[in-house]
């Protein structure tokens, strides 16, 4: 069973709450059963994150350029190789439904 929780560690977090922690722990604790998804956002949280669920063998997707309000999170992910797919995000959920059965 699965739990997540808000916490206040690492307490040099850039972001509460951080999707690089979520990712990053989604890849320790499921390994290449992850599947991590970035959608439109400013900055870069979820970038590392998104390159150590590939590192774990796990199953990455970001939001397309053309759908985001704002393509910095995905952009940055993309820049450092850890995006496996992009999708609209008209198309993300039957993209899931898929990856996910």
């Amino acid at each position: 069973r699965l739990i997540c929780r808000l916490s206040e560690a690492p307490e040099d977090a850039r972001h509460r709450p951080s999707v690089d922690i979520l990712f990053a722990s989604g890849a320790q604790v499921l390994g290449p059963r992850t599947l991590a998804v970035l959608l439109t956002g400013m900055g870069s949280d979820g970038a590392e994150g998104m390159q150590q669920v590939m590192r774990s063998g796990g199953y990455t997707v970001a939001q397309d350029a053309a759908t985001c309000v704002v393509y910095g999170m995905p952009r940055a992910a993309k820049n450092r190789g850890a995006v496996r797919e992009e999708a609209s995000l008209e198309a993300l959920g039957g993209r899931l439904t898929k990856l996910l059965t």
